[in-house]
């Protein structure tokens, strides 16, 4: 069964958090879809990942972009894997009935907004039910993740 992972940010935004972690799957020599709640948020995303950092950015693109299966990471509000990516980035609630097809999913959630903690822990007792390896993460008061569960 797929790793899956609560991100429960607490210190950071998804836009500080996302970007890092993306770093680190392509570091690995993995490829990442990021799976968010709607189009504007692909948007923005897409235009954030060019320019989060001054002397870098994540080759990344959307359904607007074309050619999935070159993308390193790809942008989507659908439940899909065009670049046959190892592991899957869930933002802003969204739910894939695809784990299997991934290695790792990582679900980033705003511990700030009591219904994405709500929407996690749904998804939490789904995805434990379901016989995935889940495990619970939380930034510590310096913003690193430290697995709690």
């Amino acid at each position: 069964m797929t790793e899956v992972r609560f991100y429960h940010m607490t210190r950071s935004t998804l836009e500080a958090a996302l970007p890092q972690m993306l770093e680190k799957t392509l570091e690995r020599g993995q490829k990442a879809v990021v799976m968010a709640g709607s189009d504007a948020r692909v948007e923005a995303l897409n235009g954030h990942l060019w320019s989060y950092h001054d002397r870098s950015f994540l080759p990344h693109g959307s359904k607007k972009d074309g050619y999935p299966e070159r993308q390193p990471v790809w942008l989507t509000i659908e439940d899909e894997r065009p670049n046959q990516a190892e592991v899957l980035f869930l933002t802003d609630g969204a739910t894939s009935e695809q784990l299997e097809d991934f290695q790792l999913c990582a679900v980033l959630f705003d511990g700030k907004a009591q219904e994405a903690v709500q929407a996690a822990r749904a998804q939490w007792t789904g995805y434990k039910d379901a016989g995935h390896n889940v495990t619970y993460w939380q930034q510590d008061e310096e913003g690193r993740w430290s697995q709690k569960a």
